[in-house]
């Protein structure tokens, strides 16, 4: 695992306590979570950048883990997250680093490097590609247009609602049902069937994930609860208010995008047309490298560990 020589503390950043676990000594790679996960999820590349020469920096995000959670939805915009990862490069003596991120991390990285490209040295996001800003419809409108409202994204709007469900199912086994989703289409959940009937139980762990990992990842949930992750889904539309003023602008930093072919984010309509056919790389100029993982879920950087800590380490080398 390589969890020795992991060192943990919080930082004050952006008006809250940020967890932060580092290794290694070098030039600073900023790991960002997705959801529900933690900084936990990096475990693996942290240890590989940091035995390669570099200083592998993984934070809980707000509402996450052993981090502050404010208790205002409003209060988990893409503006305040961005705003947490500028502080805590400040907070790590740094200038400019290097970004991986994936799922909502990747997300959060994409808006990084629009606000802030002079704190990016290079980016390589899992999973998420580039999303532009429809100026013509608020962001749920598109989502229930596409997906209907049994979307999990607009399930997870009403306030309480999603987080009820979650506490009828042992977060344990919540959290098994998460990591080993692997069906390549979008989670539609049907309120008669609920989360515990839409996602299936596995019979036994894949050879990637222990019981260990997931007794981590739900000891920090128990203790925190569900509702600063799904706090992110629920800044959706507030988001799409926020950044009209980026409507149509680029991302302007060297990118790798990495992306499983099993991954329900690469099944979402239209997607692998705008990656594969010129659309992202309009938005994302300086993307060099598209990866797509054969037989790769959604949990990319834990499934594959060594490949994707191998992807990171050949594009940032480069700079």
């Amino acid at each position: 695992m390589g969890m020795e020589g992991i060192s943990h503390r919080n930082l004050h950043v952006n008006g809250i306590n940020m967890h932060v676990a580092e290794k290694g000594d070098g030039p600073v790679v900023l790991f960002v979570h997705g959801f529900p996960e933690l900084w936990y999820s990096w475990r693996h590349q942290i240890a590989s950048l940091a035995a390669r020469g570099y200083r592998a920096v993984a934070p809980d995000l707000r509402g996450y883990g052993d981090s502050d959670a404010p208790p205002s939805a409003s209060d988990y915009t893409m503006l305040h997250l961005v705003g947490d990862l500028v502080a805590l490069i400040h907070a790590l003596g740094q200038d400019q680093v290097f970004v991986v991120g994936h799922d909502w991390g990747a997300a959060v990285a994409w808006w990084l490097c629009m606000l802030r490209p002079d704190k990016v040295k290079a980016l390589v996001n899992l999973s998420v590609p580039f999303s532009p800003r429809n100026p013509h419809r608020r962001t749920l409108d598109s989502l229930r247009a596409i997906f209907g409202d049994d979307y999990y994204m607009c399930r997870f709007q009403e306030h309480g609602a999603t987080e009820a469900e979650f506490a009828q199912i042992e977060t344990t086994l919540l959290i098994k049902k998460f990591l080993t989703y692997r069906k390549p289409e979008p989670i539609i959940v049907p309120k008669e069937k609920g989360f515990d009937g839409t996602l299936e139980t596995p019979i036994a762990l894949p050879t990637w994930l222990s019981e260990e990992d997931i007794s981590y990842f739900a000891s920090k949930f128990e203790k925190t609860g569900f509702t600063g992750g799904l706090n992110y889904y629920r800044c959706l539309d507030l988001n799409w208010e926020l950044t009209a003023a980026w409507t149509g602008a680029q991302i302007r930093v060297p990118v790798k995008f990495i992306v499983g072919d099993l991954d329900l984010t690469y099944h979402s309509p239209g997607v692998q047309d705008y990656i594969h056919k010129g659309g992202f790389k309009k938005l994302v100029p300086f993307l060099q490298d598209v990866v797509v993982m054969e037989g790769v879920g959604h949990f990319i950087n834990q499934e594959r560990p060594h490949d994707i800590s191998d992807h990171i380490y050949e594009f940032i080398k480069k700079f």
